[in-house]
């Protein structure tokens, strides 16, 4: 657990250094898509955005509620949901395998959601007598492999990854583009300048002459800002003069 939130803070501590160009983090993450890609509940993307610890949550809840997220975000071509029938044949087990599995968890209670009663899932702390979920194995590794592979070949254990790491390897892409902007000073020259007619001249100029571009546009641009602060200041200097 420790290592997978210190590796998600690194990684967006380093997305942090490379936004840059006068935007915020909240700029290049969209928690939508992020909770797209790693199956973790956009209120929980957004506490571990701000550092905060997830929820509890029992592992088989998690596998079975990545299932369904899976059959709602990965659908056929024509739009529709894949089958049980279809998903259960591709690793050898049988519709009513699958289903049952799903269905006996999605009827029990969310650990998000208060109830007096306690589930059958959770057990008490020898020590405290504490209420905690209980550490379930999950479904069977192969069921679980069977199904990461039917849907578009996710990873080996997404289903079960905790949310740090699901939500660490889904900012991945994002940390990629930003290394790849900090590597290129075309990019940055595209993105932040827009400049189309030195971008298409591009190819002409080696990697050092880009980078005196780009580093000249970028002390231009602090100049002229920086004369336009000085000419607002005299000006509101001057108005209140009279």
């Amino acid at each position: 657990m420790r290592e997978t939130r210190r590796a998600l803070a690194e990684t967006l501590s380093r997305i942090g250094s490379l936004v840059g160009d006068g935007r915020s983090r909240d700029d290049v993450l969209d928690v939508e898509q992020l909770s797209n890609e790693s199956g973790v509940p956009r209120d929980v993307v957004r506490m571990l955005l701000d550092g905060e610890e997830p929820p509890a949550e029992d592992i088989t809840d998690r596998i079975v509620r990545r299932i369904v997220h899976l059959r709602e975000t990965r659908l056929r071509p024509d739009g529709t949901r894949h089958s049980y029938d279809e998903i259960a044949a591709s690793y050898g087990a049988s519709r009513a395998s699958l289903s049952n599995l799903v269905n006996s968890r999605r009827k029990a209670p969310s650990p998000q959601t208060p109830s007096r009663q306690v589930p059958s899932e959770q057990v008490p702390s020898q020590q405290t007598g504490e209420r905690r979920p209980a550490r379930s194995g999950g479904p069977l590794a192969s069921t679980q492999a069977g199904i990461e592979t039917f849907f578009f070949g996710q990873p080996n254990g997404w289903l079960s990854a905790e949310p740090q790491a699901s939500l660490d390897n889904a900012l991945q892409s994002v940390l990629h583009g930003l290394e790849g902007e900090a590597a290129d000073p075309m990019a940055r020259l595209r993105r932040t300048h827009g400049l189309r007619e030195l971008a298409a001249r591009a190819p002409q100029l080696a990697e050092e002459e880009l980078q005196l571009v780009t580093d000249w546009i970028d002390t231009i641009l602090q100049r002229r800002n920086a004369q336009r602060v000085r000419g607002s200041g005299s000006d509101s200097s001057h108005t209140g003069g009279h």
